[in-house]
């Protein structure tokens, strides 16, 4: 297929790519599925491994409780170090005992969001909130409830949680040869849109890597992209990722090729990398869909998104 130029233009001032999932489906990037999203039929690719077939059905808005749900502790948790990369040593690590805003994270303001904190024109409802990121148990909790701000585009915002380095004290940053890995429990709210992902705001593409996206009207599909040589899947498991269920999810940023790993297996190997030099901050977030690529949240019930660590070796 014929691939559209490559965007120049930053994330907040362009329409999303986030989420459209009908605008992937021509820019030639591999993809592994029975029905395609949004009617548009999947591809196989030879780079992508076999995962089951599911068919991405619409989510059935349930009415519910305002009451908070709290995630549940992971069964398990992945010792540092056992990772499917050899030749790494961990370099930098959270697992969530606490929180450490200011040296470590910034919660509340991120250069990706046109104007800080909220970004409405990446069809987006969040309103960054720091207090919408909590940790106990060595679990980190997303939680995004309707908010009192009120969008440039007339919507009601929701307060939500996003940790990123960037405006950290130590102000982090991955860079070619790194492998990321987070361990998360996807949410199961209508409108839920967590992502693990990179950003600089300088290189081409803003330096963005999505480890993943996920949407909860597609619950058995992560989002797997490459915006700086473009590359793309939707890889489905419905046996992996469902919601309202752990996942890990590993990002190996090399330079001739970034490889995506679900539960320590590699199901995508884009062959484009990131190239020699690269370096982003990384981005951990619960963002909410404003409805224009897939439903916006029903109702005012809160939505939770969990993390158990996320860890980076080099």
């Amino acid at each position: 297929m014929q691939k559209p130029a490559r965007r120049s233009t930053p994330r907040h001032a362009r329409p999303s790519h986030r989420g459209r999932n009908a605008a992937f489906a021509v820019t030639g990037a591999l993809a592994i599925g029975g029905a395609g999203l949004l009617g548009v039929p999947a591809v196989s690719g030879a780079q992508a491994a076999t995962a089951p077939t599911v068919t991405p059905t619409t989510a059935t808005p349930t009415p519910a409780p305002p009451a908070t749900p709290t995630p549940a502790t992971p069964s398990q948790t992945a010792a540092p170090g056992a990772i499917p990369v050899a030749g790494k040593k961990l370099t930098w690590s959270d697992d969530f005992n606490s929180l450490d805003l200011g040296s470590r994270w910034t919660a509340d303001r991120s250069s990706s969001y046109q104007y800080g904190d909220h970004n409405p024109n990446d069809n987006k409802l969040d309103w960054l909130n720091k207090n919408n990121v909590t940790v106990s148990g060595g679990v980190a909790t997303f939680t995004a409830k309707p908010s009192t701000h009120t969008l440039e585009n007339g919507k009601q915002a929701w307060d939500t949680g996003l940790l990123t380095t960037e405006y950290s004290s130590e102000g982090f940053k991955v860079k070619t040869g790194d492998y990321i890995e987070t361990r998360v429990k996807l949410p199961a709210g209508t409108g839920a849109w967590p992502a693990l992902w990179t950003w600089n705001g300088t290189s081409g593409a803003h330096g963005e890597i999505d480890s993943f996206e996920y949407h909860t009207d597609n619950p058995n599909l992560l989002e797997l992209t490459n915006h700086i040589t473009p590359g793309h899947l939707y890889y489905t498991d419905a046996k992996a990722i469902a919601k309202d269920s752990w996942v890990t999810i590993g990002t190996s940023y090399g330079a001739t090729s970034v490889d995506w790993y679900v539960n320590g297996t590699k199901v995508f190997s884009d062959g484009k990398g990131v190239g020699a030099g690269w370096a982003a901050y990384p981005i951990l977030n619960l963002s909410l869909s404003a409805g224009q690529y897939h439903p916006a949240p029903q109702g005012t019930a809160p939505i939770t998104f969990a993390a158990d660590y996320v860890r980076v070796y080099r």
